[in-house]
């Protein structure tokens, strides 16, 4: 017998489902907004919870995550009357297990919790997975044990795998450690920077040559690809591929068969491929920079790594990591910080990301060389700038809106609430200023695509209004 959770403000639609369940044979408790279903959703293991989205007290789309977060988290199925392509694409990204539509039939009902139940059954049953060598990969958030699952999976696979993030996310990272999960762990790791690949030398480098081929061709060598046979080629920052590479490529990738140059005669290589990029591929498409032929090759499975400032709960864990190692390489006895210290590393926006991190920490170190704590005096002045510049602005706003609000010891926010609502209002700002047109609002707010749209998800905003 499973439990199943149905979360709808419409006590007719509970009362139905319930019935539904019990038929079934399954136990069955319902909510009538969101914050009754997340708090029983917390105190009880729930198998599957049915959603909708029109909650009175929030989107049920929106809170798709603090389900994900839970300890053995339910499959969740959203059951909504006010549905779209857009509502069913967001539902699924976010980890839904189906999206259906009102009034859904009964069987249609029976036949997404039977598979759900189904799913969940053999996952649960299925032998624990091994322990992942996770080097340098540090982090216990929600957003990385997600990605830290699908790197799993790849491990498991030998699939073509793309890694999307910004800068410093740690992408080669994760592609080393899909390989070293892998049952090719003991073979070579060959990365190629195709950023810095020239287009007059780029087949040279992957397909190698034969003695004599061109001018200067004093001995054969063996090009990238063939040094990956057995092993995996990674290509970072792959959306930076010549487009005529891009063409020989895609051949090798579909037959693993090449010809090195002034060759006669094809060769093989069993590589495993695995790909980074920081830009949207699908707008190179779009642009007619990236074939999207090979963009389907490379995309078997997809993982895209989280900005370090939609993961803050992993500063504290990076922080205590990377000063250790810090501190050893330079042969400093280990140092302490104060809470402010790591403060102001939660508060500052981490353009680089993890990689900006760990240089401020070696900045900070050199700093204060014999110091046994750690100050924000220390950190390096941009940051130290950003931060009060940032905290003074929401100071005052919150000043301004606090002077007609009922008694502060009730009505003050917490500090994550308020930069919660400035980011709302922000948004809401941007897409009226930008009239919905993803290019200007990119352009007008200096976000990338991918974390415009997610923070339009987090804040349930219709990003269905911005074009393709």
């Amino acid at each position: 017998m499973a439990r199943i959770l149905v979360i709808d403000d419409d006590q007719a639609i509970c009362r139905v489902l319930a019935g539904i369940v019990s038929h079934l044979g399954h136990e069955v408790a319902c909510a009538v907004n969101l914050r009754e279903g997340l708090k029983e959703a917390q105190a009880r293991a729930y198998d599957v919870v049915v959603l909708d989205v029109a909650l009175p007290d929030g989107s049920g789309l929106a809170a798709l995550p603090r389900f994900k977060e839970i300890s053995e988290a339910p499959e969740v199925i959203i059951l909504t009357g006010k549905g779209g392509p857009k509502g069913a694409e967001l539902a699924l990204k976010s980890g839904a297990w189906d999206y259906l539509e009102k009034p859904a039939s009964s069987k249609e009902i029976i036949l997404s919790l039977t598979r759900a139940l189904q799913y969940r059954g053999e996952k649960q049953s299925q032998r624990p997975p091994l322990v992942l060598k996770r080097e340098g990969i540090i982090g216990d958030s929600p957003a990385m044990r997600e990605c830290l699952k699908l790197m799993a999976q790849a491990a498991a696979s030998d699939a073509t795998v793309l890694i999307s993030g910004e800068t410093g996310t740690g992408k080669e990272l994760f592609a080393r450690a899909i390989h070293d999960n892998s049952r090719r762990a003991a073979r070579e790791f060959v990365v190629l920077d195709c950023a810095a690949l020239p287009a007059t030398l780029a087949e040279s480098l992957l397909f190698g040559y034969e003695k004599g081929a061109f001018t200067g061709a004093d001995r054969a060598r063996e090009g990238l690809i063939k040094q990956a046979d057995g092993g995996t080629l990674f290509l970072d920052e792959v959306g930076e591929l010549p487009l005529p590479v891009q063409k020989a490529f895609l051949r090798v990738l579909q037959e693993r068969r090449f010809r090195p140059l002034g060759s006669k005669k094809e060769i093989r290589s069993d590589f495993r491929p695995m790909a980074a990029t920081n830009r949207d591929l699908s707008l190179l498409v779009r642009e007619g920079l990236f074939r999207q032929d090979l963009l389907f090759r490379l995309q078997t499975l997809s993982i895209e790594l989280p900005p370090l400032r939609e993961r803050t709960e992993d500063i504290r864990p990076l922080t205590t990591h990377y000063l250790e190692r810090l501190c050893a390489h330079y042969h400093l006895g280990l140092k302490g910080f104060t809470p402010e210290f790591l403060e102001v590393l939660s508060t500052y926006d981490w353009p680089g990301n993890v990689r900006e991190l760990i240089n401020a920490l070696e900045r900070a170190l050199a700093a204060a060389p014999q110091e046994p704590t750690l100050f924000p005096k220390h950190l390096p002045l941009n940051i130290r700038l950003q931060v009060a510049q940032t905290l003074a602005g929401e100071a005052a706003i919150l000043s301004e809106s606090l002077k007609e609000s009922p008694p502060w010891e009730e009505a003050f926010p917490k500090l994550r609430e308020f930069r919660e609502i400035m980011d709302l209002e922000y948004l809401r700002c941007l897409l009226s200023r930008s009239g919905g047109d993803i290019h200007k609002a990119c352009h007008f707010s200096g976000l990338s695509r991918s974390r415009l749209y997610a923070l339009l998800k987090k804040h349930t905003l219709p990003s269905q209004s911005i074009p393709e």
